[in-house]
């Protein structure tokens, strides 16, 4: 049985950081793009930033280019998402997800497991 499971959200105010973890069960972690996505309330779910196979290549949505960085620990199956200079309009949930395909991708539809969420707040 797959599973990723988000922590580290909360609240914040504007400017300050958090740190985002995805514990990942079930897969062979280092064969899985791994990607993070968010969705704040009344929109669409969107791309936020994913991370190759080995850790080597990201990709990052322009909206958090330079805030965020994405990164994984092979050894404890766990990707993370550094927030910083957080912005209200960060707020959002904010998921994490797996892609068993060879490329980094920005398309929703391409990931094939998904966690349940986790709340970012960001007050201004």
């Amino acid at each position: 049985q797959v599973q990723l499971v988000e922590s580290g959200g909360g609240l914040v105010q504007a400017g300050g950081s958090l740190r985002l973890s995805c514990a990942a069960s079930g897969i062979t972690f280092s064969t899985y793009v791994m990607g993070w996505f968010r969705q704040a309330p009344g929109k669409e779910r969107e791309f936020v930033a994913a991370l190759s196979r080995s850790g080597g290549s990201t990709y990052y949505a322009d909206s958090v280019k330079g805030r965020f960085t994405i990164s994984r620990d092979s050894a404890k199956n766990t990707v993370y998402l550094q927030m910083s200079s957080l912005k209200p309009e960060d707020t959002a949930v904010y998921y994490c997800s797996a892609d068993r395909g060879l490329v980094l991708t920005t398309a929703i539809r391409t990931y094939d497991y998904w966690g349940q969420g986790t709340q970012v707040t960001v007050s201004s």
